[in-house]
């Protein structure tokens, strides 16, 4: 290797001493049980974001699979050049109509909607205003956008109110960041207060619902449904690979928000179309989350019976104000996560150990799906009060 890269392999021994090495996991496909790499007896999938288990569903598949036959494999450019399909304002119709807002516009990520969408909404004669516990692509996003930025304590809406009393007056726009359910907690926004505040200081709001799409709400909108909020005047951002078992981002609101992004935001005007699978996936699985509600209902359940069950064994996780099918066990130390994690394995679970610099202390990160059966959520229980936490 030349010797201007002499530095990695310092730099890797680094990683390992922090305790920050990470190995991806070889699985099955995504299903409520999954073996992996090793060949060994299936596991009881506590990993997944594919909460609706919508990622392998045959109409789900069947949809992808027709696309490809008529449009190929892939959109083989921007959509501003030639990259543009039918599809793709098919599902942006549908996500407005779902979220009940004007319009909606498809990236190819969630990272990619969030970091274009921030950039071309502020830059530095503006100011960011974000929850300390927002996903990275969040903070990526405020920190390239090069608009001043502050991070108030999670869920801290006094503290928010604080800096926009202090700070708001001295900038040109104001945009506040919050997550509506925080994936490496599980808990929800307080989404109304955020809302109120935008209000009071004309400063805009965008909400991440990555988490909260498909599984809050009476038709599985997301987190401002469930919360009982009006869908505008507010930025909804989220993701079709989760619930909705695709890949892509986007961003729904009011029309004139949608153009102005279709010629500002960089990442959906430089990136290549989303691929005529993925969006086909996309805008089955909302039609299935919006006509089939027995998923989502199966999912609640789930995470009911979880919820009392740890109550019962005095297992205590972080709390929820609202429902969510993300639980999170906090651990005192990287080395106590990693050996709960191994220890739930040999007893046929499979659950993540997240560790810094991930989130800030160690935990297990328990996902439920919505085909999980009450006889997996009763082995997670046994297998959590074996570790005597």
């Amino acid at each position: 290797m030349s010797q201007a890269f002499a530095w990695l392999e310092p730099a890797l021994g680094a990683l390992q001493r922090a305790h920050w090495w990470r190995q991806p996991r070889v699985s099955s496909a995504p299903a409520a049980l999954v073996t992996l790499e090793d060949g060994g007896q299936p596991l009881i999938n506590f990993c997944s974001n594919d909460y609706l288990g919508l990622a392998t569903h045959p109409a789900v598949k069947a949809a992808a699979i027709q696309a490809i036959q008529e449009w190929g494999t892939g959109a083989t450019g921007s959509r501003l050049l030639s990259g543009e399909r039918p599809l793709h304002a098919e599902l942006e119709s549908a996500i407005a109509h779902w979220k009940g807002t004007e319009a909606a516009l498809v990236f190819s990520s969630g990272t990619a909607a969030n970091i274009g969408t921030i950039a071309a909404l502020v830059d530095p004669r503006d100011l960011i205003l974000a929850d300390s516990y927002n996903h990275a692509c969040l903070k990526k996003g405020a920190r390239l956008s090069r608009a001043t930025y502050y991070e108030y304590r999670h869920n801290d809406v006094e503290q928010l109110r604080h800096y926009l009393k202090k700070y708001r007056h001295q900038y040109r726009r104001c945009l506040i960041l919050s997550d509506g359910v925080f994936s490496m907690d599980g808990d929800v926004a307080p989404l109304p207060d955020i809302r109120q505040l935008g209000a009071e200081f004309t400063a805009m709001v965008l909400v991440d619902d990555a988490h909260g799409t498909g599984v809050l709400g009476a038709t599985g909108a997301g987190t401002l449904e469930a919360l009982g909020q009006s869908n505008t005047g507010v930025i909804q951002m989220g993701t079709l690979s989760k619930a909705l078992g695709s890949l892509g981002g986007y961003i729904a609101g009011d029309q004139s928000l949608i153009t102005y992004l279709r010629h500002r935001a960089s990442t959906w005007v430089y990136s290549t179309g989303l691929s005529p699978a993925d969006t086909a996936a996309a805008l089955a699985a909302i039609q299935i989350v919006q006509s089939n509600p027995q998923h989502r209902q199966a999912l609640h359940e789930r995470i009911q019976q979880l919820a009392i069950g740890l109550a019962k064994g005095g297992v205590q996780v972080l709390p929820h104000s609202v429902p969510t099918p993300i639980f999170c066990l906090p651990a005192p130390d990287v080395a106590t996560v990693q050996a709960w994690g191994q220890q739930l394995q040999a007893q046929g679970c499979w659950v993540a150990a997240v560790r810094p610099p991930t989130v800030p202390y160690s935990r297990l990160r328990i996902t439920l799906r919505a085909d999980h059966t009450p006889q997996h959520i009763d082995q997670l229980l046994t297998a959590l009060l074996s570790l005597h936490v």
